[in-house]
């Protein structure tokens, strides 16, 4: 009897899946998955990424229902970012998301088919991730953390009128750091400012570049270097025992010690992504969107580290500022 009752369900099984009826299995194909990589963890990339996830899911793309998200972060060593992006095109995701320079180049080098959206690029054309302004006409597409650089050189007059020298600690082999660099140089002497250097190669090394700009610079000041932010309270330490004002091109600085910042909002920019993921996961090609960059700047105070150097804000910049840590 048993025999005869697993036959019977054997061909009744047979039958269904003959007349279309969704199997189990099957029902698994409609899931999306997506890929995150990002250089390194920081405030800045971690709210990028949150903001890619929260951003899908407004769209219907929910994780445990129909969409599998997966991330990995290569802990600022540019290898490992290449390994994770062989790994990930093994894997054959929807869309990878790559954040920070070096591991949307190590995904963009490794494929042409896969769908790639970078984020946190401050220029994915000197970046070689796209070739102009417009829509790439290949798989990749993104959203750009481009600096105000002339908007944070003016929050940096306004902060400290009589700031001459600014210090910069930056990895010198991360090319959009380089490309800042390069950027100040120009722009500095409009604004009766000259810059100081420090690199740092390593995580490890921003500490002491810092401390070298103590006595030669008026202010620091931090760009979204992967290495720099992703040690910040470095910067902080030397700041509060040198009485040396930090001010940053990041919003999310300012709770890790800077004084001031003008920057993205990187949630915001991470959501922007998430929209552009949506979009190519519903049928669109990557090549036909368009890279952007954020409006949306907001000016950060923390009032505690000011008060902890000696420094006092002027009304007008505190009546300015969109937060204010006090």
């Amino acid at each position: 009897m048993d025999s005869v009752k697993k036959k019977s369900l054997a061909m009744v099984l047979g039958l269904a899946l003959g007349m279309g009826v969704v199997a189990p299995t099957t029902a698994l194909a409609d899931n999306k998955y997506v890929a995150i990589t990002s250089i390194v963890e920081h405030p800045a990339l971690d709210a990028f990424k949150d903001g890619v996830v929260e951003a899908l899911d407004a769209e219907g793309f929910k994780q445990g229902e129909n969409l599998r998200v997966k991330y990995q972060t290569a802990q600022g060593n540019t290898g490992t970012a290449a390994q994770i992006a062989r790994q990930y095109i093994g894997e054959g995701p929807d869309v990878i998301v790559a954040i920070g320079t070096p591991s949307a180049q190590a995904v963009v080098a490794a494929t042409k088919s896969i769908p790639v959206v970078f984020g946190a690029i401050t220029d994915p054309v000197a970046a070689q991730l796209v070739k102009d302004r417009g829509p790439s006409g290949t798989n990749v597409t993104g959203m750009s953390d481009e600096l105000p650089l002339k908007a944070s050189l003016e929050l940096i007059k306004k902060t400290l009128p009589k700031a001459q020298k600014v210090g910069l600690v930056y990895n010198p082999g991360e090319i959009n750091s380089k490309i800042v660099v390069e950027q100040l140089k120009v722009m500095m002497p409009e604004y009766g400012l000259t810059l100081v250097e420090a690199a740092a190669p390593r995580t490890v090394d921003v500490s002491s570049a810092a401390r070298n700009l103590v006595g030669k610079a008026d202010v620091i000041f931090s760009t979204t270097d992967n290495n720099v932010i992703a040690t910040y309270e470095s910067l902080t330490k030397v700041s509060l025992a040198s009485k040396l004002p930090l001010i940053a091109s990041d919003t999310g600085s300012v709770e890790r010690g800077a004084i001031a910042a003008l920057g993205v909002n990187y949630k915001q920019l991470g959501m922007q992504a998430g929209q552009m993921v949506a979009r190519i996961l519903n049928g669109e090609n990557p090549g036909d969107i368009a890279w952007e960059t954020s409006d949306q700047l907001e000016i950060h105070l923390n009032k505690k580290i000011a008060d902890q150097i000696g420094f006092e804000f002027s009304e007008e910049l505190v009546e300015s500022a969109e937060k204010v840590l006090e």
